[in-house]
């Protein structure tokens, strides 16, 4: 184990959250960010909430504050208005739904002027939850604009951060409002922490990561780390391509992510991450069956593959074949992984301790590029080990096939998640880390 892993490791151990109080002072007025960006669908004139699980892991600190009297103020964004108010981006429908699973009426604001929000919290009954409109429809939310966070601060007595999936954001919500309130940790924000604390630092071994996706970009540092971690990790979708470039294949038009401008600026490449990965891990091996060595870091052997990802057939590619000479026709696309990594992956599967899945095995919205996605989602969820998944796509993945109950740990919060098995100090998760001492107010007014 590196030293860099060492330190990082520490890091999550020692971490000690400000957990929420067992009693607080009578009229208590609680802010609590929540996570509230869930799919909406036009059904008639109306806007309705297709998913609730975000609603649902809210529940358990939403009726902890009530139990104990306080007035709940919820904030919350949903999609990217852009500072401006846009009403397809309500959460007006998210109040609706929130009111059902709750049992309770959840009040809603739909003021976006905090002066009016203000007298609006004020004319509420004690005990009321109200549900603010989307925090994004405020210029100062992604700029975390200072004033802004003061008056939003002066709504309430104490700060609840239940938004684990928005902690990587350095926004007014996040960050600017706990340092001028008592802040704590909700119960679903603790519960991810322990969560990927455990994966960090105590799996069950084996311990197998699976990273797919599309982009690389986001899962760099993610990968890079739990590389060291792991026992094992499997690469599919676009993410796969840049290993298999790195390792000289070729991959003819398969999707390779365009490089940000500010990695690009700063000599970064994926395709060069890919292989110094591959470098740095090729003395490592795994055995497979007690005695055949396997890489550490596995790619596909085979792909699936076809001219574009809406075609309705496709051809199995031995990229193993490839030094045969055999030319490969430049229009094609490796959209999938093919049977051999398929049946690979799921042997590696079955016998791991801990699982770590991350981003689908190909473009798993078209057939017959799901074979893979749904494949490893079987299998992992036929596993003795202890399963942990990520990442939205990854979560309709196991939806549509009717395997949600059968994962240990269902994660939505997706870039967050993977900065923090990064190692990285999430800046949402730092105002409720018992001696962070950026609180003004240490106490309840």
């Amino acid at each position: 184990m590196t030293v860099s892993v060492i330190q990082i490791l520490c890091k999550v151990v020692f971490m000690k959250l400000r957990l929420l109080p067992s009693k607080l002072p009578t009229g208590t007025k609680a802010l609590v960010r929540v996570d509230y960006n869930v799919p909406l669908k036009a059904v008639g004139t109306r806007m309705k909430v297709m998913d609730t699980m975000r609603l649902e892991r809210s529940l358990k600190t939403l009726r902890h504050l009530i139990n104990l009297n306080a007035t709940l103020i919820l904030v919350s964004h949903l999609g990217r208005p852009r500072g401006k108010v846009e009403p397809t981006l309500s959460l007006r429908p998210v109040a609706t739904a929130l009111s059902k699973l709750i049992d309770k009426k959840v009040v809603f604001c739909k003021e976006t002027q905090i002066e009016k929000i203000a007298q609006f919290v004020e004319k509420q009954a004690l005990g009321s939850i109200i549900l603010l409109e989307n925090i994004r429809f405020f210029d100062g939310e992604k700029k975390n604009d200072p004033e802004l966070a003061k008056q939003f601060a002066k709504l309430a007595d104490i700060y609840v951060d239940e938004a684990f999936s928005a902690a990587h954001r350095s926004h007014m919500s996040i960050v600017g409002i706990p340092k001028h309130l008592p802040a704590y940790a909700g119960f679903g924000l603790e519960n991810e922490v322990q969560v990927l604390d455990q994966l960090m630092t105590k799996p069950k071994r084996p311990m197998v990561v699976i990273v797919g996706g599309a982009k690389i970009s986001d899962k760099v540092a993610a990968v890079e780390h739990l590389a060291n971690i792991a026992n094992v990790v499997l690469v599919g979708g676009g993410v796969a391509n840049n290993f298999l470039a790195a390792d000289g294949y070729d991959i003819a038009n398969s999707y390779l992510q365009d490089i940000p401008a500010d990695m690009k600026k700063a000599g970064k490449n994926f395709v060069n991450f890919a292989g110094k990965l591959i470098e740095k891990t090729k003395t490592e091996r795994v055995l497979k069956d007690n005695y055949i060595p396997l890489p550490k870091i596995i790619y596909p052997t085979d792909v699936e593959a076809a001219p574009s990802p809406t075609a309705n057939t496709s051809q199995t590619v031995e990229l193993v074949g490839q030094e045969s000479g055999e030319k490969l026709s430049s229009k094609l696309m490796y959209l999938d992984i093919g049977p051999k990594t398929i049946r690979l992956f799921k042997e590696i599967i079955l016998s791991a301790g801990t699982i770590f899945w991350n981003g689908p095995m190909g473009v798993y919205e078209h057939e017959p590029f799901d074979r893979g996605s749904k494949e490893i989602a079987k299998a992992i969820a036929k596993s003795s080990a202890t399963t942990i998944i990520g990442g939205g796509d990854t979560i309709t993945i196991i939806n549509s096939l009717g395997l949600t109950n059968r994962f240990d740990y269902i994660s939505a919060a997706g870039g967050a998640a993977l900065d923090f098995l990064a190692g990285k100090t999430l800046p949402g998760i730092k105002p409720v880390v018992v001696g962070c001492g950026k609180c003004k107010k240490n106490k309840i007014k």
